[in-house]
């Protein structure tokens, strides 16, 4: 007996964006924003319009030196609030007095979660070799911010925002 192949594959609904037009170009994130909120307190209806972020570049903003001791401390800081939440859920299973029990497994876990975060974060950290140490966020930056519309609602939004009283266009 030969296995048989299902050869057919799932349907799937295409999904079709409608055609957009830019009705205004922000040099900041907050002035789109503004924008957008413009359109919305003029009774326009927001749900045709996105906001496109054009020119995106990364970047990293150091925050400090990352020493063995900073380390461990985040990580055990990191642990202890962990280690209390599980405590404190674990606790209220006692039918008893589950706020006494909550209370007293919170604590320990706090305790024990500090303890356990702050040894693996110290060694964590000794393994890198000394690769990484600083501290930092990553985010991403825009040169400018686009706003587009829908093609049946884009004159309608680009009179509302020539108006005067609405945020200023690159």
């Amino acid at each position: 007996m030969t296995p048989t192949m299902n050869t057919t594959t799932p349907t799937t609904a295409a999904v079709t964006t409608p055609a957009q037009q830019v009705v205004g170009s922000y040099p900041t994130y907050q002035a789109a924003e503004q924008a957008v909120d413009y359109l919305s307190d003029h009774r326009f209806p927001v749900q045709h319009v996105t906001i496109v972020g054009r020119g995106l570049h990364s970047y990293e903003e150091i925050l400090g030196r990352l020493t063995l001791p900073k380390a461990a401390g985040m990580q055990a800081a990191a642990g202890a609030l962990l280690g209390a939440l599980l405590g404190w859920l674990l606790g209220m299973f006692d039918l008893v007095n589950p706020l006494v029990s909550g209370a007293m497994l919170a604590l320990w876990g706090a305790l024990i979660g500090a303890v356990l975060g702050g040894i693996g974060g110290a060694v964590a950290h000794a393994l890198t070799g000394g690769r990484r140490d600083f501290t930092s966020t990553i985010a991403f930056r825009a040169d400018s911010y686009e706003i587009l519309v829908d093609d049946t609602y884009a004159d309608q939004a680009r009179r509302l925002l020539t108006h005067p009283g609405a945020p200023a266009r690159d």
